[in-house]
């Protein structure tokens, strides 16, 4: 597969209060030109877009704002790290290297299927409609287009397409699927910023709190449990890069190597 670039993202501050939450966002690296070929590449170039982050983050007003200023960092770094993995352009040889670019697709390639779990009566599949992967965290599956099209205002089941064409509903799925729990999985927001009590059940799984936990409530099916997984430890890359770019440690635990999935 050829590599596909959009862009070098550099985050430009550490003020960790809601009201400059804008800060966070990862703008263009100043002074670096970006091949106009790579960008032209990427199915995404220019649909992320700052004000878009900026306007979906104001309907989760407790994203980035719980704990203290080190906790705020990382949480924000996690969900960075996470959207960058799922819509990487990067490669192993990338200029600054695989993990300073991302946001690059908007929507899943060649998906193997639809996504449809018939089974599901509560959220049931709309004929024809695919519910693979759309948006910064790669919304997948008809139990989740449901909920939260219904939570930030679309219909998702009948109008998936929208999560690939409309920036501001993107990132609130993506802001959504982060702040809500959906049992047996916690948060991913609670268990960044230390809300998440693990029973006695989950720790003899070792679903232990920190970043690989994370990891394990979006894709822990495909990806924990296995050792040196290739697309975790490129997960954790991407964290340890803006946890990097943050001044802040990235915690405990981060992978799901040991982990039993969700």
């Amino acid at each position: 597969m050829y590599p596909i670039i959009i862009r070098r993202f550099l985050l430009c501050s550490c003020v960790v209060y809601y009201s400059a939450l804008a800060v966070f966002y990862p703008k263009l690296k100043s002074g670096t030109p970006k091949p106009a070929e790579d960008d032209n590449a990427c199915p995404a170039r220019n649909f992320y877009t700052y004000d878009s982050f900026i306007q979906a983050a104001k309907c989760f007003p407790k994203f980035g704002k719980r704990g203290d200023s080190a906790t705020r960092k990382r949480e924000i770094a996690a969900f960075l790290a996470q959207i960058s993995h799922e819509t990487t352009g990067g490669w192993a040889t990338a200029p600054d290297g695989p993990y300073a670019w991302g946001l690059c697709y908007k929507e899943e390639i060649n998906p193997p299927s639809n996504y449809c779990d018939a089974n599901n009566t509560q959220w049931p599949c709309f004929p024809g409609k695919s519910y693979h992967g759309r948006g910064p965290i790669q919304l997948s599956w008809n139990y989740n287009y449901g909920p939260a099209g219904r939570a930030v205002g679309f219909d998702g089941l009948r109008n998936p397409e929208i999560v690939a064409n409309n920036s501001l509903i993107a990132f609130k799925t993506a802001l959504w699927f982060w702040m809500t729990p959906q049992t047996p999985k916690p948060s991913c927001h609670n268990v960044m910023v230390g809300k998440y009590v693990p029973t006695a059940a989950e720790l003899a799984v070792n679903q232990t709190a920190g970043y690989g936990l994370v990891t394990n409530i979006i894709n822990g099916g495909l990806e924990c449990g296995i050792p040196n997984d290739a697309r975790v430890n490129d997960r954790i890359g991407f964290f340890q890069r803006y946890a990097g770019l943050f001044n802040v440690d990235t915690g405990p635990n981060l992978d799901c190597a040991n982990q039993k999935p969700f």
